[in-house]
């Protein structure tokens, strides 16, 4: 069926609905008219609408490991060798796969996580590797690129969700990455929390009433709906838009409380700040949020790696395999991508001060959830880790599987003016191994 077949099946005539969006949103949302409808169940099997449907239901929790978490202490150990250090790797559920002993409850849930242990992004300092790892792609002057996080925004979020559509937060010891919308503009731009996980200024005045408030908006809807008769102006319906969305991030403070949840539950996930982050993530996907980053830092172990190592793992060992778990029990596992990314690895030797330094040259990441092959491991490392001995993976190429886990075509272009920008960067392709 061509496009424009499709678009002219599209109309309120036919389906009482006014757009393709219309129809997303209404699905989206659980309303049942697909099922009352014989023609429109044929449209989902279109190629280009099935797609759409299929990345309109996804999430993706980023958890950001700030200053370079280790391979070799995490994903990919190598005991015994010269560069292993003094910590075992043990079996996990899935044969011939092991990781290192700090991680035994992920090595439980290994048949749910892909493994790549083959990335080779070159950029080993902080900034550089940041830009890189946020956006898939080296800087180019000129062309501020947005994030993962924006693009995730703006290919899974509803224009008209109350909820926000990117959430970043950081621990209050690393401030530096506040993340980009680039060239999507502000609307893209995350809600960034550092010092608290309830945002500032969602509360009403506590001098104004519920009822006076009410009355406000109700009169500023009149107003605004006279103004906008007859002025089909973009910037008008914008305006109204954003007051829209101001009104449901208003009602959706509860969703970064994590007192409204059972202390049952709170326990699980433990009392640190990374812990009760994620468990805010949650909250956020369940509610509808597209793309949450959770920060854990400080991981740069230039001195004392193995001590660094020992009490960051086992964080991360604990916060991750619950937030799975967690997921999974809500059935939003299914739908929900969980990425482990960082800068850039550590180095395989290990230095005068029992310190691993900035490595770039082959290290991991995993992808967990939505639309990824549980159990899967792609590339590996030569025997002391110091490069990719088979299957490398570059940033674009990782990004261009984790677009394709949740939906979005990695060969889809933006255009600024009239350039056409790939939404993966030349060259680049997705891991088809790592894919469900």
């Amino acid at each position: 069926m061509s496009q424009e077949n499709v678009n002219k099946l599209w109309t309120p005539a036919s389906h009482g609905l006014t757009s393709r969006r219309d129809f997303l949103t209404a699905a989206g949302a659980g309303v049942g008219l697909a099922a009352a409808n014989m023609t429109i169940l044929d449209l989902l099997k279109t190629p280009s609408l099935a797609a759409e449907m299929k990345s309109s239901r996804k999430h993706v929790i980023l958890l950001w490991l700030a200053g370079g978490a280790s391979q070799l202490e995490t994903w990919d150990p190598k005991p015994g060798r010269p560069t292993g250090g003094p910590f075992r790797a043990i079996d996990t559920n899935v044969s011939g796969v092991q990781i290192s002993e700090l991680m035994p409850k992920m090595a439980q849930r290994m048949d749910k996580v892909a493994v790549v242990r083959s990335l080779n992004t070159r950029v080993a300092d902080h900034g550089g590797g940041a830009d890189i790892m946020e956006t898939g792609r080296a800087v180019e002057q000129g062309l501020p690129y947005p994030d993962l996080g924006a693009l995730m925004a703006h290919e899974l979020g509803r224009i008209d969700s109350q909820v926000p559509d990117y959430v970043s937060m950081y621990s209050s010891t690393e401030g530096r990455r506040r993340g980009t919308s680039g060239f999507l503009g502000g609307r893209y731009a995350p809600m960034f929390l550092t010092e608290q996980m309830v945002p500032e200024n969602l509360r009403r005045p506590e001098q104004l009433v519920e009822h006076d408030q009410t009355r406000r908006l109700e009169l500023r809807s009149f107003l605004a709906n006279r103004f906008q008769q007859g002025r089909p102006d973009l910037a008008l319906s914008s305006h109204a838009s954003a007051y829209q969305r101001v009104r449901g991030l208003m009602a959706s403070e509860k969703l970064f409380d994590i007192e409204q949840e059972p202390a049952e539950m709170r326990a699980k996930y433990g009392p640190t700040q990374f812990g009760e982050q994620c468990l805010v993530a949650r909250r956020l996907v369940e509610a509808g949020v597209p793309f949450v980053k959770v920060a854990r830092a400080w991981w740069d172990s230039h001195g004392q790696n193995f001590e660094t190592h020992l009490e960051l793992v086992a964080e991360l060992d604990h916060v991750l395999s619950t937030l799975m778990d967690d997921l999974a029990d809500r059935g939003l596992l299914q739908d929900t991508l969980i990425v482990t990314l960082s800068e850039f690895g550590r180095t395989p030797n290990i230095n005068p001060s029992l310190g691993r330094d900035h490595f770039a040259s082959a290290w991991s990441s995993v992808l967990i959830g939505a639309g990824v092959q549980g159990g899967a491991v792609w590339g590996k490392s030569d025997e002391n880790g110091q490069t990719v001995a088979d299957g490398e993976v570059k940033a674009g190429d990782l990004f261009a599987t984790i677009y394709e886990a949740v939906g979005i075509d990695h060969k889809k272009e933006f255009h600024v003016g009239s350039r056409p920008i790939p939404i993966t960067d030349f060259g680049c392709a997705p891991i088809q191994k790592l894919l469900a």
